[in-house]
């Protein structure tokens, strides 16, 4: 990996030019998982509370469903008896949510694929849900009234959750619950990523994106939002980027710098992200710190140009890499397609149709990105080589983040189904 420039602090750029990437699958189980667990992948099914466990390859069936709300009623008490998480609780719902509770943004299995770790939203915790019994056995109220995205170290130990409403994301024990760390981010931290070795953790805060002040000359009314790295044995900040000098320096004034998804490339130097209103993604080197090459994608005529009608300030959400770096699979949120991306000449493939997809991930053999459609209940399969469409299979209802993990090999539910 090239070193970094004169302008960065010697002692960052010792530390960041180690490791700066984060495992293609995203899988949660450390490599060395027991013989007698089988790959899938979760689905998380935010607006109903469960999720789908499908197959990470081949026909993506699914093997089974769990519950990730079985504590529902007991965690409507305690927001019903106080007046300001009752506030909080009506706010997710009729923003972030779309008129719907938000039971579950993300999830990881545990190293022994005895249970699933789920942040949710609306009840502002994590818990881990028994595979077996769809029980819990842990539950960590995270700071301030939101949970949000998740990441799991390479081994499968620790989690990291960011919570929206505090600036924190807090770094969890994966089998204990037990908080291991804490820091600070930026407004509103969203999407969290493990260096492959481990040993840095890198955040992106997008700031406001509730709001309706959308238009680009009120972009600073967006908040602070910046990637904050740190180190994740101490969980002290080693690096500070803010992408709105780096776009300015390229002649993008007026594109927001809210970073969203991000992927690295295998080879450690490349970070590829998404940001808020943008249909597209920026390659940027880390070595440099600077953009290199901006792509921008078609734009669905049927999609209006209103941005207060965007989700979330979303235009495109949702980036994968297949396992030898060559395409970029992007999910065109608010324009109703998903595509792969020749990484060397960001040549875009075929638009595939797709209603709100929502997230994009790779499949256990690599030879698959599959995407969260969450306008149609369902994940669809496209292949890398092809860029075409392969499967699709229902899930429940409004799937956002799909993650690989392991279970038992004769899973097929908890008993109490």
């Amino acid at each position: 990996m090239p070193a970094f420039t004169t302008r960065h602090l010697s002692t960052v750029a010792a530390a960041l030019a180690l490791a700066l990437s984060v495992p293609a699958s995203g899988a949660a189980a450390a490599p060395d998982a027991a013989a007698d667990l089988r790959e899938v992948m979760f689905v998380g099914n935010n607006w109903e509370g469960t999720a789908d466990v499908i197959r990470s390859t081949g026909d993506f069936a699914r093997i089974g469903r769990i519950s990730v709300i079985p504590d529902r009623e007991e965690r409507m008490a305690e927001i019903n008896a106080d007046p300001i998480r009752w506030i909080y609780f009506q706010a997710i719902r009729n923003s972030v949510g779309e008129g719907h509770d938000q039971f579950v943004d993300d999830m990881y299995s545990t190293p022994d694929g005895g249970s699933v770790v789920v942040s949710r939203p609306s009840f502002a915790d994590v818990v881990s849900v028994d595979l077996t019994t769809g029980e819990i056995g842990w539950r960590f109220p995270v700071s301030g009234y939101r949970a949000d995205h998740m990441a799991v170290s390479p081994d499968g130990t620790r989690v990291a959750v960011s919570a929206s409403t505090s600036n924190t994301v807090h770094v969890l024990d994966i089998r204990t619950g037990a908080e291991l760390g804490s820091f600070g981010t930026g407004d509103k931290p969203h999407e969290n990523i493990f260096t492959a070795d481990g040993k840095y953790l890198w955040n992106m805060s997008i700031g406001e994106v509730n709001t309706a002040l959308d238009a680009p000359w009120l972009d600073w009314t967006k908040g602070d939002r910046r990637i904050t790295v740190v180190d994740a044995r101490t969980y002290e900040r080693v690096r500070v980027i803010d992408m709105r000098e780096r776009l300015d320096a390229i002649g993008l004034g007026d594109y927001s710098d809210a970073v969203r998804p991000a992927v690295f490339s295998p080879d450690e130097s490349k970070l590829y992200f998404q940001v808020s209103f943008f249909n597209g993604f920026f390659e940027y080197d880390v070595a440099t710190d600077r953009i290199t090459r901006t792509k921008t994608l078609p734009k669905n005529p049927a999609t209006g140009e209103d941005r207060t009608t965007w989700v979330n300030d979303s235009r495109h959400h949702g980036l994968s890499m297949s396992p030898d770096g060559a395409k970029v699979c992007v999910a065109g949120t608010m324009d109703d397609y998903a595509t792969v991306v020749d990484r060397t000449t960001l040549q875009e493939g075929p638009l595939v149709p797709a209603a709100k997809p929502y997230w994009a991930t790779v499949s256990g053999d690599g030879r698959h990105c599959v995407v969260s459609e969450s306008g149609a209940d369902q994940v669809t399969a496209i292949d890398f080589a092809t860029g075409e469409k392969s499967v699709s299979v229902p899930v429940g209802d409004h799937p956002q983040r799909v993650r690989l993990g392991r279970v038992a090999a004769d899973w097929t539910g908890p008993a109490t189904d």
